[in-house]
């Protein structure tokens, strides 16, 4: 089963997650199969803090991925009409 969840980037006291579509069997920061979008809980005013490709998103959703709980906040919150 494929799930799109968050991997963790970046080093410590300094997060950066990207969104990744995976198997759910996969670990965390593990394997993945397509890179689709990133959140940065610090971005500057300059920076952008969230990003998806939605083409990708929907793809998946259509081929019966599920999303984790953070991702589906995080797309609730960026006010993005997908479904």
């Amino acid at each position: 089963m494929v799930i799109i969840r968050l991997t963790r980037k970046g080093t410590k006291n300094r997060p950066f997650f990207n969104i990744i579509a995976t198997d759910s069997r996969s670990s965390r920061d593990g394997r993945f199969i397509e890179r689709i979008g990133f959140y940065n809980p610090l971005a500057s005013k300059k920076e952008k803090k969230f990003q998806i490709l939605l083409n990708r998103f929907t793809y998946w959703k259509k081929i019966g991925a599920k999303t984790s709980l953070t991702v589906n906040r995080l797309i609730r919150y960026s006010n993005k009409k997908i479904f």
